[in-house]
Order: C-alpha cells, then sequence, then structure tokens
C-alpha cells in the first residue's frame, strides 16, 4: 500500500517518516460525494444507535460503546502499519535501512584497508545522512587492499656470496611513513583473559626463599612464581621496583625526579635503549621523520660511568640530549652484573613509561635506519600482533642455545646448566615440528616491538622474573615464560625472521673491539638493502 492509499501526499519516505515520528498525520478533505445527503445518513445512524441502545439496555451500554472504539481503534492500527510495511518493502519511494559502505578503521582513508560494517541511516526529507558507528572499543586489525605490493611480496632468494655465510639483512616491505601514521591505532588491542595488574610492593622483604630473587625483584617464592602462572582477570605480581613509592624512585635503578617527569609525559611511542659501562658508542638514527622527532620519546638509560664519559667525549651538556636521545642517568643501579642491569629498561619498558601506548627496545650497539611508525606498522598493527621479536638467526633450540652460551662464556655453566634441568622438570623438551606453528624456542632480543597491554606486561614481568631468579640469559627462558602464558590464552609472540630485523637497525661493533680495529684498518659496515616501498 502506498502513501497515496492512505490519502497522503508525500515527496518522499523521509517526509512521511518525519510526520509519523512528530505525532501528525495530514487529515484527509472530505470529498464532494462525501457531502451529499447528509441528513439521511444522519437519520440512519441515530435509528441504529436507538435499536442497539433498545435492545441492550441501558446499564450495558457504557460497556459496548467502549467495546466498539477499542475495536475501532484496532483496525484502524493494524491497517495504517499494514501499509507501512509494504510501503518499506515495496513502495517505489523507500530506502534501503541497511547501507554497507566501505570505511576504513580508526577513520583511515588514505591506504583503503577492507573493514565492510553496516552504519545506521537517518533519513530526513530527500537528504541521507549517514550516521558513524560508535567508535570500536579495541583494535581489530586491517587487511591491505588486494592488489597493495606488499600483499604479494616474498623474500628473494639470499645471494650466493661463499664469502658471506654469517646473518645478514634481506628486503622488507614497508609502506611510506604518512600512511603508516595513520594508521597508527586509535584504541588498544585486545588483552585476552587478564584485565588489570597490579605490581607488589614490599617495603620490608622477606628473604627466605628456596633460590634466587633479589632486592629489586623481590623474592618471590616458587608457589608464588606457579601462581604468576595461573593467568586469571586481575592479577598481582613480582615485576621489579618492589621498594619505594614508584619505579625509579628509591628502589634501587633510581632516577632523577625531572627525568621521571619526563618519562611519565610519554603518551604515544617511546624508542629505549641503555649503555651501562661505557660499552658502546651512541648512534643516532637515521631516517627519521620531522613527525617522529616531535612525537616520538627518544630515552637512552645510561650509568655513572658512561655519564662521565659522554661528558668527556660525546658532548653531554646540562640539556641532558645528545642528538634525537634524551640521557637518562640511573643511580644505585641494583645488580652487579650488567647485562642484567640492562633487562630492567629491556623488559621492565611498560613500568618505566606507564603512559606509553607501543616502544621499540634497541640494544646499545643498534643504529635505528627506518623510521619507529614504520617499523611498528609492519610488524605490530599489520600483523595484529602485540609483541613481537626476531627469531635467533641460526638456533631455534633452547638446548642448543644453552650450550653455546656455555662455550661462549656468557655466564657460568653450572647456573646455565641448573637452569635447563629446571625448565626440563617442567617439561622443557627440544624444538621439534610438532610445536607448529612455533618456528623457534630461541629469540634475537636485542629488538623488541611491543604494545603496553595487560597481557604483554604480564608476559614481560614474568620473563624479568625468570632473569632475576636465574641467569641473566633472556634467550634460555624466553620460551618457558611464552608457552605457560600461551596454555592458558590465545595469546602468543609473533616471531620475525632476524634477516628482516637486520634490515631496521644496523649493528655496530662495541666501543672496545672498535679501539682494537682502530689500530689496524677500520671496519667495513654493510647497509642494509633498499626496503621496497609502496
Amino acid at each position: 500500500m502506498s502513501g497515496g492509499s492512505l490519502g497522503i501526499r508525500s515527496a518522499s519516505y523521509g517526509s512521511l517518516e518525519k510526520q509519523q515520528q512528530n505525532g501528525v498525520l495530514p487529515i484527509q478533505a472530505p470529498s464532494a460525494t462525501a457531502r451529499t445527503k447528509p441528513f439521511k445518513l444522519f437519520k440512519e445512524k441515530e435509528s441504529l444507535v436507538h435499536w442497539v441502545c433498545k435492545f441492550a439496555g441501558r446499564q450495558n451500554i457504557g460497556m459496548l460503546i467502549l467495546f466498539l472504539i477499542s475495536a475501532a481503534v484496532f483496525v484502524r492500527v493494524l491497517h495504517v502499519g499494514k501499509g507501512e510495511d509494504q510501503e518499506n518493502d515495496d513502495g517505489p519511494g523507500s530506502l534501503p535501512l541497511n547501507n554497507s559502505v566501505t570505511p576504513l578503521l580508526n577513520e583511515v582513508q588514505s591506504v583503503g584497508i577492507e573493514n565492510r560494517v553496516s552504519l545506521p541511516i537517518d533519513a530526513e526529507g530527500t537528504e541521507v545522512r549517514v550516521m558513524p558507528p560508535p567508535p570500536p572499543s579495541h583494535f581489530l586489525g586491517y587487511t591491505l587492499p588486494s592488489g597493495h605490493p606488499c600483499n604479494s611480496f616474498s623474500l628473494p632468494p639470499p645471494p650466493a656470496d661463499k664469502k658471506r655465510s654469517g646473518p645478514r639483512p634481506c628486503p622488507v616491505c614497508y609502506i611510506p611513513t604518512e600512511e603508516a601514521i595513520a594508521l597508527m591505532p586509535k584504541v588498544p588491542s585486545f588483552s585476552p583473559v587478564v584485565k588489570s595488574l597490579t605490581y607488589i610492593y614490599e617495603e620490608n622483604l622477606n628473604k627466605e626463599t628456596e633460590f634466587g630473587g633479589s632486592d629489586f625483584g623481590g623474592y618471590p617464592t616458587l608457589r608464588q612464581r606457579d601462581d604468576s602462572y595461573d593467568i586469571r582477570e586481575s592479577m598481582d605480581v613480582h615485576c621489579g621496583f618492589v621498594k619505594g613509592s614508584k619505579p625509579g624512585h628509591r628502589t634501587g635503578f633510581d632516577i632523577d625526579d625531572n627525568d621521571l617527569l619526563a618519562m611519565e609525559q610519554c603518551h604515544g611511542v617511546v624508542v629505549a635503549s641503555a649503555i651501562f659501562g661505557a660499552f658502546d658508542v651512541i648512534q643516532q638514527p637515521k631516517n627519521i621523520s620531522e613527525y617522529s622527532k616531535q612525537t616520538v620519546c627518544f630515552f637512552m638509560f645510561a650509568d655513572e660511568e658512561t655519564e662521565a664519559d659522554l661528558k668527556a667525549n660525546g658532548g653531554l651538556d646540562e640539556t641532558k640530549k645528545i642528538g634525537v636521545w634524551r640521557i637518562v642517568v640511573v643511580h644505585n643501579l641494583p645488580y652487579t652484573d650488567g647485562r642484567r642491569n640492562g633487562k630492567i629498561p629491556k623488559l621492565l619498558t611498560h613500568r618505566l613509561f606507564p603512559n606509553a601506548r607501543f616502544s621499540l627496545w634497541i640494544d646499545g650497539k643498534l643504529e635505528l635506519v627506518f623510521d619507529p611508525y614504520q617499523i611498528l606498522e609492519r610488524f605490530l598493527w599489520r600483523k595484529n600482533a602485540t609483541f613481537a621479536i626476531s627469531k635467533h638467526y641460526k638456533r631455534f633450540d633452547v638446548f642448543a642455545e644453552a650450550e653455546a652460551n656455555k662455550a661462549a662464556g656468557k655466564y657460568d655453566n653450572a647456573s646455565i646448566d641448573f637452569q635447563i634441568d629446571f625448565y626440563k622438570k617442567e617439561g622443557l623438551t627440544p624444538y621439534s615440528e610438532s610445536k607448529l606453528p612455533i618456528t623457534s624456542d630461541v629469540p634475537e632480543g636485542c629488538v623488541i616491538i611491543r604494545e603496553h597491554i595487560p597481557i604483554s606486561n604480564l608476559f614481560t614481568c614474568l620473563w624479568f622474573n625468570e632473569v632475576d631468579r636465574f641467569t641473566s640469559r633472556d634467550q634460555i627462558s624466553f620460551s618457558t615464560v611464552r608457552d605457560k602464558i600461551a596454555a592458558k590464552t590465545n595469546w602468543t609472540v609473533y616471531m620475525f625472521l632476524d634477516c628482516e630485523r637486520r634490515n631496521f637497525v644496523v649493528q655496530q661493533y662495541h666501543k672496545e673491539v672498535l679501539a682494537r680495529l682502530a689500530q689496524n684498518a677500520p671496519p667495513v659496515i654493510n647497509p642494509p638493502p633498499p626496503p621496497v616501498f609502496v
């Protein structure tokens, strides 16, 4: 039934809808036919009423009239509603109520991200107004358009250079920096199971534990360790800095108040690194966009020995800046082992930068040669991952990694054997194809790319606790922590190729190696291969 059959003249479906929403329907004017013989019609109605009153009696006439009025209203409503339904379905002026459009996730339209959703439509007159959907509560990922070059990109075969048998970089397909910036998620990713973490604070430490632990990390018992792997929605965990009012303030690994304030004011992306013992030369990032220089926080942690070396040779002054890096001097280091001290900013970045959303950790000997937003887009956002780390270029089995550490004298052999035996009793087995789709149990830990959400924060807390309890060789404990968390959640770590890691960071020599080489010829640093851009 069309609007005309109801005696309504409307230019569009939208105007009719508006009138009905206002509670007003236009009244049809009586026709000429309806005005003929009014007296006769009135007399017929009068005689009908008289007959009904006579038949029903005076006592029941009120109820009868009320019943007739109710029946008439019901029939009228049913009649109009049926007409409206037919008009919506079949009317020539009807509009679809569920249009499909293709907005880009997080309002990004410079790259054709496929993410079709249905939007409600509010129609007023002939003008159709598309109402935006409510913002998603979590980042849902995206896919590049079907014809995008990065979708069909594949690694070329390694160059047949017999003189170079060691690790080398390989090409990586990035998108331009401007598009990577536009694709930065506006909401956090979903954190499976765990929603909130409370970090344990203890002023008076109980040092009675089975083995391991420190004043900085606390002395969690093995029972507390087991409880920390029982993943729940709300958890209390050891995560370093167990003493003091907040991380960096009378906790060990102490930081000046003005530096702590600057770290708390970092709300977006942080690039962090560290040099302790004046062991490395500060490397300035290259190919960094002006936008990244203004919005990304670059922090380099250094001990007092490195501070003195930088003041003497690196130009460190009261500005605390060297190039893009802000130098943060750390006092009261909690460990005598420099490698273990370095694990604090590496694994506990979320505690040092409580308001940052994303972080990129690079070891002090590495030179960053690509924009941080490009790296985050390629290894996190495009993969819909929240934690990314490269695989070791050669070893993928923890037992082989432990033997390599022993052979290289990286740590006390007895401590390494004790740690491996402990993990074997918990079920650690050599890597095999049965672990697929996991392709490696050994990371190359000099670069970590992560989003600071509860599940990834829990992972690095528990990983640090293993480093605090056992040896400082984090490659040995990585897979144990990863697999224990994966057993209780659907979360895991994205592990990419080490040659891809070598594409965006160039490894330089330690300072002592440079000093030895300076007596002969300067070292040859092979630049990474050119990236693939759209």
